[in-house]
């Protein structure tokens, strides 16, 4: 059947249809742009979530999840949708998350490869997830630190900085795991899995970073207004919010390439902040990576720390 018409396949027992599947998702670059690669399609972004499904799903299971669509190419403007569509198949579940001035949203739940794989045929190139899951919306299951460079700090200074923010997480008896953003910056998470608030979370968040603030004034701000980062790392804090969501991990990347979110060891993280090495990993890449290492993010789903009590 032609792919213009649709392509029916079975992913886990369900069965669904996709479409468009030889459709540019990722243009292929123009010399004079600089940026290299080949033309990535539709087909190529089914086949990685497709690939990464047992890797990614665990980290999914359970969530509030928010698609960022790009159906006509992730160099054309997207679209955030945060209620699930209503022509999903049954099989697709929803939960009920954090609302807005409509009411309460019904998000999808991508707990299933099939559901992965019809998320990523409506071209849902970026998986956004919230910290708590969806049985439990006001218990964060982690801390999540963003870092993110304003020119010309790049992601060398983020990883400095998140070197910085370890030796502060050690002082409390507290492990991070890393990933990078996919784009231009890096991201810790500070696994709980025990009771704890939004608010408590971000409130340690903000305390850490103004610790770092308060030691490296000309390097890092914990200050959202944009005046206040150029050539500094700000240390967003606020992505602890019980409405915000961060880019989940294995989730793709609408950039230039097409760049996934990727966890990376504390010894990747220690080489980029000397400058040895560029964190930015394509589809391909990731991959591999999961062949040779496992799930680098497992620890975030089932290490259970406690946070500090406030003095």
């Amino acid at each position: 059947m032609a792919a213009s018409k649709g392509t029916p396949v079975s992913v886990g027992g369900r069965d669904l249809t996709l479409t468009n599947l030889d459709k540019v998702l990722y243009p292929a670059s123009d010399p004079s742009t600089g940026n290299p690669g080949p033309a990535f399609t539709k087909a190529e972004v089914i086949d990685y979530y497709a690939r990464i499904a047992p890797f990614v799903l665990p980290h999914l299971a359970g969530r509030c999840i928010t698609f960022l669509r790009f159906p006509d190419g992730a160099d054309k403007p997207g679209f955030f949708e945060k209620r699930c569509p209503k022509h999903r198949p049954d099989w697709v579940q929803t939960a009920i998350g954090p609302g807005d001035r409509g009411g309460d949203i019904g998000y999808c739940r991508l707990d299933e490869p099939a559901s992965l794989v019809w998320s990523a045929n409506l071209a849902a190139l970026e998986l956004h997830v919230p910290m708590a899951l969806a049985a439990d919306l006001e218990s964060p299951r982690a801390v999540v630190f963003d870092f993110d460079p304003g020119a010309p700090a790049t992601v060398v200074e983020c990883c400095q900085i998140a070197l910085e923010v370890q030796e502060v997480l050690a002082s409390v008896n507290l492990d991070g795991f890393c990933k990078t953003s996919g784009s231009k910056g890096l991201q810790m998470y500070v696994p709980l899995n025990t009771p704890c608030t939004h608010e408590a979370a971000g409130d340690f968040a903000l305390a850490v970073g103004q610790v770092l603030e308060r030691k490296l004034p000309d390097r890092v701000t914990t200050i959202m207004a944009k005046v206040e980062r150029p050539g500094k790392i700000f240390v967003d804090w606020s992505q602890n919010s019980r409405h915000k969501t961060t880019i989940g991990v294995y989730s793709m990347r609408a950039r230039v390439r097409p760049w996934v979110s990727t966890p990376v060891t504390w010894d990747e993280v220690q080489r980029c902040a000397d400058g040895d090495l560029r964190l930015v990993f394509e589809t391909s890449d990731v991959l591999d990576r999961v062949a040779e290492h496992g799930d680098l993010f497992e620890p975030v789903l089932t290490l259970e720390q406690e946070l500090p009590r406030p003095r």
